[in-house]
């Protein structure tokens, strides 16, 4: 094989550590993606992430509306930072999220987590953030695989057609 011929990208690791709905679909979309190519795929979700797993929160994640430069009102004009902090606003404007993303029949949360999984996709949580947010492996959704160490996610991403992506 001549240095020039690509190799075939053979395993996935993707980070998620935000639990904003765009950081979180990103994520999610990525390794469906993956398994769907069959990459071996693997997910490790720490810091806000764990709201993407964790069973109490992720069916209320939000979107940002303070500080999101790329945030824009109906008609493309951007969306006024100031507005994101009036109560409300922001459960509004990720309510619209959830809204358009159901019209395009985009999977929840959920469904991803398990369509991931069914593919041959692995699903972990960080120890470290676990053990900073108090939450047990009960406290996760049943298609979260293990709680683990940055160490032992590392050994997992081993190989050389192996890609970390961190979102």
């Amino acid at each position: 094989m001549t240095t020039t011929e690509k190799k075939p990208l053979e395993k996935v690791c993707i980070i998620c550590a935000k639990g904003s709905i765009e950081d979180v679909y990103a994520a999610l979309v990525m390794a469906n993606g993956a398994v769907m190519e069959g990459i071996e795929t693997k997910l490790f979700f720490t810091f806000f992430g764990l709201d993407a797993i964790t069973k109490k929160q992720m069916k209320h994640l939000h979107t940002a509306t303070v500080g999101n430069p790329a945030m824009r009102m109906p008609g493309g004009l951007p969306f006024p930072t100031l507005l994101g902090a009036i109560p409300f606003v922001e459960s509004g404007v990720s309510a619209m999220m959830r809204s358009q993303m159901a019209k395009l029949d985009i999977p929840d949360v959920e469904e991803f987590l398990e369509m991931i999984t069914a593919g041959g996709g692995e699903i972990f949580a960080c120890k470290l953030a676990a053990d900073m947010f108090k939450l047990e492996k009960e406290d996760l959704h049943e298609e979260v695989k293990d709680i683990i160490t940055v160490g032992q996610f590392y050994e997992l991403a081993e190989g050389d057609r192996t890609q970390i992506i961190f979102t």
